[in-house]
């Protein structure tokens, strides 16, 4: 990505809708992974920090970010140990194996995202999970994922088989952000068909709104609880190693 929308996730990440949203859903999912005591975690792909107090609560946790910057203001959160280092190739040793392994909207940036999920499964202890979320289908694509850098976006069959690749045993693959999907598909539709690049999506709406948006899509960690959803801005897939 280029060093101003890097700059500006750092500057927004603790209180968009978006990254507030997702957190939420993410702590739940985490949650129901009942992850050992004292497990070890791996976050591929850190950027500024802002999921790491979030892991924090359910073990050890190391992270990888190949922004120089990104990865000096997520250190200085002094809630992991954060190095250099990226995908697929490039993952450091941190002196064993982990229980997860995580990359959280990381995998569309990658030229190679076979190789990627490989990379954080190799990581794994027999039995650990690996938890990733993507963007989802190819027709949302906009000015966004170009400005992000973004390689693809993904419907589940493709991230199923990026997982059987690895060699994981796929838990679940569900959508989410879909309480908001049909504003933003036809949002993102309208500005394709007339042909509008503008906009910006990390702009921080008013207090009440982004309050309400926020809310809407933390508030999937309770449909999520109990079923998969069918539908989504977003996928979300978590995955087990062979014992």
């Amino acid at each position: 990505m280029e060093r101003a929308i890097y700059d500006r996730l750092r500057e927004i990440e603790q209180d968009h809708w978006w990254f507030t949203g997702r957190r939420a859903v993410l702590t739940a999912e985490l949650a129901r992974l009942r992850l050992p005591n004292a497990a070890r975690l791996l976050e591929v792909g850190c950027g500024a920090g802002g999921n790491l107090a979030m892991l924090k609560a359910f073990g050890e946790v190391c992270a990888v970010e190949p922004d120089g910057p990104s990865r000096e203001y997520a250190a200085a959160r002094g809630l992991a140990d954060v190095r250099e280092g990226w995908l697929p190739a490039g993952i450091p040793d941190f002196g064993g194996p982990f229980d997860l392994a995580c990359a959280f909207d990381v995998v569309e940036h990658v030229d190679d995202d076979a190789g990627a999920v490989a990379a954080m499964a190799a990581q794994l202890k027999p039995g650990g999970k690996l938890i990733v979320t993507v963007p989802a289908y190819a027709w949302m694509w906009s000015a966004h994922d170009a400005a992000h850098h973004h390689k693809r976006r993904y419907v589940r069959g493709e991230v199923r088989r990026l997982i059987d690749r690895a060699g994981l045993n796929v838990r679940r693959i569900t959508h989410f952000n879909t309480l908001l999907f049909p504003p933003i598909a036809a949002i993102r539709l309208a500005k394709a068909a007339l042909k509008q690049e503008g906009g910006d999506d990390e702009a921080l709406p008013s207090p009440p709104v982004n309050r309400l948006l926020g809310g809407l899509l933390g508030a999937e960690r309770g449909l999520l609880a109990v079923t998969d959803l069918p539908f989504g801005v977003s996928i979300l897939a978590v995955a087990e190693k062979p014992a």
